[in-house]
């Protein structure tokens, strides 16, 4: 059964592109391009899926805020 997951997509100083799923601790990849990294995203996902096994709990997509700190 297909699954959907959030993942938020920043990218570093150096250009790289850095996706993580907040669904799931310590999934993250990075990559040169957009497309790329969507690649990487779904092979990091069904990895991180492999490991915990059904244990997932469902979080809630809210939404994104920027805070300035300083």
């Amino acid at each position: 059964m297909p699954r959907e997951f959030d993942v938020v997509i920043e990218r570093d100083a150096e250009g790289w592109y850095v996706g993580s799923v907040p669904a799931l601790p310590g999934c993250h990849t990075q990559a040169k391009s957009l497309d790329k990294l969507m690649v990487r995203v779904r092979e990091a996902i069904e990895l991180c899926l492999e490991v915990q096994g059904e244990k997932l709990e469902p979080l809630d997509f809210i939404g994104v805020q920027r805070v300035t700190v300083g």
